[in-house]
């Protein structure tokens, strides 16, 4: 009985042993899947890839921006455009012939030209767009190409048989900023919203930096489990995004005492 209860353990611990090891064997690790001079893709979950093409600026140069494509069963749904129409029509042929998924929907995360630039490509493909109800508003103040679709607080979507969400939390980099995310794999887009490790605070025409913290606080809160953050410009990383763009605007004044908090 003895020799039988022993041999049982060996073979638990030697299961828990190769289990461990597949484990560490499955763990994704990003790559790059496709690069030409004006859109680059990047591959950070099975299903998750990484959007990036260029916006030329008077005061940072030529910025790389990012956007998400999530994907399931042979559907795919994109947060953010391309920069212009031509990288657009270059993203939407890559997932159509190298992933062989179609493009449910394209939702721009906030109303500036590097999240809807590309739109029209989109609508000349017939693929519906949803954005915000500030947004849409925004882009028809700015005579830009309108989003389909509005909503006014959060948006559930299916791609496959899976799900992602797109919900509005504040004002922050713009009045109307939101983040998406993906719950099968724990990606959230943060736009730019959320800054990448070691960034400036950067652009803040449209920006509310007195609650721009509180607004990332609350995303905070709202999904514990995410592991993958990917912000509107530079590296994607994990959750320590969200604290560090807590941190960078999180600064209050005790007289002439300033206090950063870094949550």
């Amino acid at each position: 009985m003895k020799t039988t209860i022993k041999g049982l353990l060996v073979l638990v611990i030697l299961f828990t042993i190769v289990s461990c090891n597949a484990q560490q064997q499955d763990a994704f690790s990003p790559k790059e899947v496709y690069k030409s001079k004006d859109l680059i893709i990047t591959q950070v979950a099975p299903n998750s890839f990484v959007h990036t093409s260029f916006l030329q600026t008077n005061d940072f140069g030529n910025v790389p921006c990012n956007g998400l494509i999530v994907r399931n069963s042979k559907e795919t749904i994109i947060f953010d455009t391309p920069t212009n129409n031509e990288s657009s029509e270059e993203l939407i042929r890559w997932v159509n012939r190298e992933l062989n998924c179609k493009v449910n929907a394209i939702i721009p995360t906030h109303f500036h030209n590097d999240c809807l630039a590309g739109l029209q490509a989109f609508n000349d493909h017939n693929i519906p767009s949803y954005a915000h109800v500030k947004t849409i508003a925004l882009a028809k103040e700015n005579d830009f190409v309108i989003p389909q679709n509005g909503f006014s607080d959060s948006l559930t979507l299916s791609v496959g048989n899976e799900i992602i969400m797109a919900r509005y939390f504040g004002e922050g980099h713009t009045r109307d900023n939101i983040v998406g995310y993906f719950p099968s794999e724990n990606v959230m887009f943060g736009g730019c919203l959320i800054k990448e490790m070691n960034a400036s605070k950067g652009f803040l025409g449209d920006a509310n930096v007195e609650i721009w913290s509180s607004t990332v606080e609350d995303i905070k809160k709202r999904f514990p489990a995410v592991e993958i953050v990917v912000p509107g410009h530079g590296n994607h990383g994990d959750r320590s995004l969200l604290d560090y763009t807590i941190k960078l605007f999180n600064t209050r004044h005790f007289g002439d005492k300033k206090l950063t908090e870094t949550n």
